[in-house]
């Protein structure tokens, strides 16, 4: 038996930043690319660029530096404030997991149930 946990975060009860959004980041970081970056992790670019602005506009930072198409195609990058906040959310993340796993441990023992 385990304990699972999401977290996220919200800004006035509507969400900022959670899994999701971070795998969207990742993706964007690793693909250089909004478009790649959603078929990648299985949404539509409309989707994936509607986080984005929100993210944005609650943050009040920009997070993704976009490049339209041309010649060469256009891209995407993720902002040094993007790569701060996903530092900070993981770290997050982690500290809380362990008191979860922690006090999970405390309750139920080394993972042994009786029934």
């Amino acid at each position: 038996m385990e304990v699972r946990s999401k977290i996220w975060l919200a800004v006035d009860g509507e969400t900022v930043f959670g899994s999701g959004r971070e795998a969207l980041f990742k993706a964007i970081d690793r693909l250089g690319s909004i478009n790649k970056a959603a078929r990648d992790i299985n949404i539509s670019y409309r989707k994936a660029l509607s986080y984005i602005q929100l993210m944005e506009q609650r943050l009040g930072k920009k997070l993704v530096e976009r490049q339209t198409g041309g010649l060469n195609g256009g891209g995407a990058s993720l902002t040094d404030d993007a790569r701060e906040f996903m530092q900070k959310y993981e770290m997050l993340e982690e500290g809380v997991n362990e008191m979860i796993d922690r006090k999970f441990s405390e309750v139920f023992g080394n993972g042994q149930s009786s029934g």
